[in-house]
């Protein structure tokens, strides 16, 4: 594409990710009216930011145009670092067991 080639997108496309953002803003809200509480709270909320967070980057901030290099760029050192501090939590979660089963012994 040269400097005078614009490429546009649809109105259409737009509304369409404005009026998903809406509802899936909508769930998010219910999520507390209707009082879930734990662990199925936390997955929910968590799981309609990232939602709605993907959808603006991919539309929004153009990403869904881009070329796969930088979408590589983009996702695979967050995806590492996911997997690294859920791979510490884990860890951590051992570590405190066991030096609870050492020193009360139970």
């Amino acid at each position: 594409m040269t400097g005078s080639e614009v490429q546009h997108h649809p109105i259409g496309l737009y509304l369409k990710i404005w009026i998903l953002l809406f509802v899936l803003s909508t769930c998010s809200y219910l999520v507390d009216y209707m009082e879930f509480q734990g662990t199925l709270r936390w997955a929910l909320i968590l799981m309609f930011m990232f939602m709605k967070a993907g959808l603006i980057l991919s539309v929004f901030m153009h990403v869904n145009w881009e070329k796969r290099a930088l979408k590589l760029l983009l996702f695979v050192p967050l995806s590492a670092i996911v997997i690294l501090i859920t791979l510490m939590s884990i860890e951590a979660d051992y570590i405190f067991l066991n030096r609870f089963i050492y020193l009360f012994k139970v």
